[in-house]
């Protein structure tokens, strides 16, 4: 599957950049870019891809991607057609914004912890979906230095919310696990060091952070959220789909360098995560990247994985997007 890179309107001088459009379309690949983006769409139903993620969201969807996560939104045909109006907010900044000394301080530890979650795509419901929403409706008008505050409770809010849902899977998006307990990353480091292993067992991980395995299955669910079992299938899952998306390997193989040795149980697995087999998965998602980067509204927007662009790019100059600087 081609993954296309965008060429963001965020320019050196920006804290962030809001783009605003109604009924504009979702004419656009899966694609990646350097930036962290807060996307809000309102008014439509559709489809959203976020790294092995592929949910239907209904009449409103917030999300939070991390630097260079795979993402598209598509919206339903009828509705696009129809005079009902759909909106489309989205809020772009850089990976470094929060690495100045001011920044770093305590009061930002929830912020700078939202984001490093957000490398596996975060969704926000509930009553913070509607706050949030506000707030992004009113950073779409530049008011100086008013707008950089509002952005920053706007951050605030999701940071301190709990209506939350991970999208892409653990093993798409591997990095160290972030606790204030030496054991669990020790033990989350060695599963995705190590998952690859179809012998890989919960009594393994006990004994390297020196607890008995009923001990230790407690304290990792305490922290995951999961049992060991259900993590390691969404390691080797999320590894799965990374693999059949990026790679032209067979699916045999990739399921053998995921971890899987019976192909039975892995079919059965993947089918039971993923609501579809792996050939499906891989089949329906090169379709959605199918894109003529050639004949883009806005010329140098979007560009094959490796491209360098020969002109500065200037996206959104000619396109319906309202693009404010902030």
């Amino acid at each position: 599957m081609h993954i296309y890179r965008e060429i963001t309107p965020l320019q050196e001088p920006d804290v962030f950049v809001v783009l605003s459009s109604f009924n504009n379309g979702f004419d656009y690949p899966i694609h990646n870019h350097p930036e962290f983006e807060l996307n809000l769409v309102t008014g439509i139903s559709g489809n959203r891809i976020v790294g092995d993620s592929t949910e239907r969201y209904l009449d409103g969807d917030l999300v939070l991607l991390g630097s260079n996560l795979y993402h598209k939104w598509d919206g339903d045909e009828a509705t696009r057609r129809s005079e009902k109006p759909y909106q489309v907010i989205t809020i772009q900044f850089g990976m470094d914004l929060f690495n100045s000394k001011l920044l770093q301080k305590d009061r930002f530890y929830k912020i700078k912890k939202l984001l490093q979650d957000a490398s596996r795509g975060i969704k926000f419901h509930g009553k913070t979906f509607e706050e949030a929403k506000r707030k992004m409706v009113e950073l779409t008008e530049d008011n100086g230095f008013t707008s950089v505050i509002g952005f920053l409770q706007l951050l605030d809010l999701l940071s301190q919310t709990t209506e939350t849902t991970f999208l892409a899977s653990e093993g798409f998006t591997p990095q160290a696990l972030r606790s204030e307990s030496n054991r669990i990353q020790m033990a989350y480091g060695f599963i995705l060091k190590n998952f690859h292993d179809s012998n890989l067992k919960i009594e393994k991980l006990a004994a390297l952070v020196n607890m008995s395995s009923s001990t230790f299955s407690h304290f990792f669910q305490k922290y995951t959220n999961k049992n060991f079992t259900e993590f390691l299938i969404d390691v080797r899952i999320g590894n799965v789909c990374k693999l059949l998306l990026n790679t032209d390997e067979n699916i045999s193989q990739i399921s053998y360098r995921s971890g899987f040795n019976n192909a039975a149980n892995f079919n059965r697995l993947f089918k039971k995560y993923r609501s579809c087999t792996p050939a499906e998965y891989r089949k329906r998602n090169k379709e959605n990247g199918d894109f003529n980067w050639e004949k883009q509204t806005t010329p140098w927007q979007f560009l094959p994985a490796n491209t360098i662009a020969k002109q500065a790019a200037g996206p959104f100059e000619n396109s319906m997007t309202k693009v404010v600087h902030a």
